[in-house]
């Protein structure tokens, strides 16, 4: 891989990873675009790896509640005062939501990084799960805030997080969409869908750098790899920062147009044979 695909390949991860739109959607059509094979092992980890720069962003914006989670997991470990704490409560809705994916990832890994990385699913996904989204939109009631969330409401959301295992569905665009279903409103649902891809896109990454480290490095090459962690890091801070303020007053089901018009685009040139499914 060139220094200039990685580069793109990073800007691509870091504008779409939290954005509903699938990040691993668009770097699957980018990567077929630039004459990348999407179905070479050492590419597929390159696209789990620098989503690890998109998580460190995160980690870096939501710093403070997230030291707010730690310290409070370990008083509610130590006291029963602490249990009654809401950073308890949040540490362990990010426990339970995130066990699911965990959990049906390593099951079906091989299906994830073969048979769906096809175009077809990706374009399928697009456009079916615009349905989704348009339809927490209209249903959503928003009662319900942070302080409100339960365990079931995080692992109902942490299991719609696993839809998106499948490029194109995009996994804040399930988690978000879950939220409102379960009426907790859109910022809170957002703010919900970060903590759960924390861990979630943080062990994705670190298994695959450590399970495909030789295939990387004689494909992909880590110095591509570098760049393109850097870059994602850099455009995924700025997008984190957009989203909370455009969800604040803006519907979800805004991104099913761009959603609804690229998924027809790749069907048309599939179909066409400008480009092939895999």
């Amino acid at each position: 891989m060139d220094i200039w695909q990685a580069v793109v390949l990073g800007v691509v991860e870091g504008v779409t990873e939290f954005l509903p739109v699938s990040s691993t959607g668009h770097l699957t059509i980018t990567e077929k675009l630039m004459g990348i094979p999407i179905d070479d092992k050492g590419v597929t980890a390159f696209t789990a790896i620098i989503q690890v720069g998109a998580i460190v962003a995160a980690i870096i914006y939501f710093r403070a509640d997230i030291g707010r989670f730690v310290a409070g997991f370990v008083k509610g470990v130590t006291s029963a005062e602490g249990r009654k704490q809401d950073g308890w409560r949040m540490a362990v809705n990010v426990i339970v939501g995130s066990l699911p994916i965990a959990v049906i990832g390593l099951l079906f890994k091989d299906l994830i990084e073969g048979a769906l990385r096809s175009l077809w699913f990706v374009a399928g996904a697009l456009v079916v799960w615009s349905l989704v989204m348009v339809t927490a939109e209209h249903l959503a009631r928003q009662r319900r805030g942070e302080g409100q969330v339960t365990w079931k409401d995080s692992l109902l959301i942490g299991l719609a997080q696993c839809v998106a295992l499948v490029p194109g569905v995009s996994r804040s665009g399930a988690t978000i969409s879950a939220g409102l279903f379960r009426e907790l409103d859109r910022v809170t649902a957002t703010r919900l869908s970060f903590f759960l891809g924390i861990p979630a896109l943080a062990a994705a990454g670190a298994l695959e750098g450590v399970q495909r480290a030789d295939e990387v490095a004689s494909t992909v090459g880590w110095v591509p790899v570098g760049v393109g962690l850097v870059v994602s890091f850099v455009v995924a801070y700025a997008s984190i920062a957009w989203l909370l303020k455009f969800v604040a007053s803006h519907s979800i089901a805004t991104f099913v147009y761009y959603r609804a018009a690229l998924g027809g685009v790749i069907v048309a040139l599939l179909w066409g044979g400008v480009v092939a499914g895999t």
